[in-house]
């Protein structure tokens, strides 16, 4: 591995815990993290109330890439890897939901609740 990527590593590992900590501090539970599956991965499963939400984690140096940073081809790959996990992780009437979690530092995390909707 590049010392280039293993720094990108580093950041998307800070960026997911980050976002994990945000996470909780509005009531939710991290339930996994770092799941892959053949289809697809997803950066970490949370939970609140009877509802499960799939999140896609991004971290950018500025919040004009933050905002860029996600695109309908990486959100079906996410959804493919969430249809996968969620017998895993929702029971019988949870909701699910795919939801967007952008950093960038020096600026409050977007999160952008329920983004796939196929």
């Amino acid at each position: 591995m590049t010392a280039r990527r293993i720094q990108a590593e580093r950041r998307g590992h800070r960026g997911e815990r980050l976002a994990a900590w945000w996470l909780r501090l509005h009531g939710w539970r991290i339930v996994g993290e770092r799941l892959r599956v053949s289809v697809g991965e997803v950066d970490l499963v949370a939970r609140r109330g009877r509802t499960v939400a799939f999140v896609e984690v991004k971290w950018r140096a500025t919040a004009a890439e933050r905002d860029l940073a996600i695109d309908a081809r990486r959100l079906k790959r996410v959804a493919r890897a969430a249809e996968a996990l969620a017998p895993r992780f929702a029971r019988d009437g949870e909701d699910i939901r795919i939801d967007v979690l952008l950093l960038a530092p020096r600026h409050w995390p977007r999160h952008i609740a329920n983004a796939w909707q196929p």
